[in-house]
């Protein structure tokens, strides 16, 4: 049994059973693939795949288990090399964040500066994505942890830990009619087109809920992946804008105008997920405490490596 045969079968899994997917993804041959697959069943005394001719259909009774099985192994031995490298090279190496837009201009900036002075030998790569993305980013390796809101939370195999908690603000042009309303209502931001976020970002439903609750239906002419989307297109009158309070800026934004509303919505949380049983380096330790002074390794350790996860809460 070698770990390649093990990337080969969890990669097919990850691939919808697509052999010639999960080839391309590795950067080897079809056949090779299948082969390995295959010496791996022989080798087990048991088939893993249900086939159609030369097409897998679906995973057996077995193949389940033994894929269950191969994740844990694949995932330890990548632990294993995260190890070596934090006693053979403490400053070097890379840290990889996938994070939301918002998050990554608004919210993470001063973190990445900080860390950067500290490590300047240690490449640090931002990958922007929706909450299901960027989760999907870690679940696979592919980075380090995540920076999201409440989605996080919702996916099994991530350890999640509060990071903040944050609000909403109604953006308007300048002059715009909204602003003279006091106290601002949602039966007000409701007689107005609105432009917010995108149903991928599980945070919209927060604001969804509030107006359900009220009996409004609010229409919604536009959706967008990030507040600077939003802003730009306020800033053309197709209408007002409900976005992360963060995200708006006084001295940048000057031809629009943010109006409180965290009376109108619950407040939302933004988490760090990693993924269960993960090794992290010790400067992903010192990135994460820079950014959530409440979360030192302390905390996160223990969380990421027992067996129930954390129930850490703001």
């Amino acid at each position: 049994m070698k770990l390649q045969q093990l990337r080969y079968l969890a990669e097919v899994a990850r691939r919808e059973l697509s052999v010639s997917a999960a080839a391309d993804a590795l950067h080897t041959s079809q056949p090779g693939v299948s082969r390995q697959i295959k010496d791996l069943e022989d080798e087990l005394g048991v088939e893993i795949f249900v086939r159609h001719g030369k097409r897998l259909t679906a995973v057996t009774e077995p193949g389940r288990a033994v894929l269950a099985i191969a994740e844990r192994i694949l995932a330890e031995a990548a632990n294993l090399k995260r190890a070596g490298e934090e006693f053979a090279h403490g400053k070097l190496g890379s840290l990889i964040i996938a994070t939301t837009h918002t998050q990554a201009r608004y919210a993470l900036p001063k973190a990445v500066a900080a860390f950067k002075r500290s490590y300047p030998d240690v490449q640090l790569v931002i990958h922007q994505g929706n909450p299901t993305q960027i989760c999907e980013m870690v679940l696979q390796g592919e980075a380090d942890f995540a920076i999201a809101t409440e989605q996080i939370a919702e996916v099994a195999g991530l350890v999640s830990l509060p990071c903040y908690r944050w609000n909403r603000c109604v953006v308007v042009p300048a002059g715009h009619p909204l602003a003279r309303v006091k106290p601002l209502t949602l039966e007000a931001v409701a007689r107005y087109p609105v432009v917010t976020y995108d149903f991928a970002f599980a945070n919209r439903s927060l604001v969804e809920k509030a107006f359900e609750q009220r009996g409004l239906a609010p229409k919604v002419v536009l959706t967008a992946l990030d507040a600077d989307v939003i802003k730009t297109y306020v800033e053309l009158g197709l209408g007002v804008g409900i976005m992360a309070s963060m995200a708006f800026d006084a001295k940048r934004d000057r031809g629009l105008k943010a109006l409180d509303a965290s009376h109108l919505f619950e407040s939302s949380t933004t988490r760090l997920g990693i993924k269960r049983g993960a090794y992290l380096r010790r400067y992903a330790y010192d990135f994460i405490e820079s950014f959530v002074p409440h979360l030192p390794r302390s905390i996160v350790e223990p969380a990421v490596t027992g067996a129930e996860g954390s129930r850490y809460e703001l």
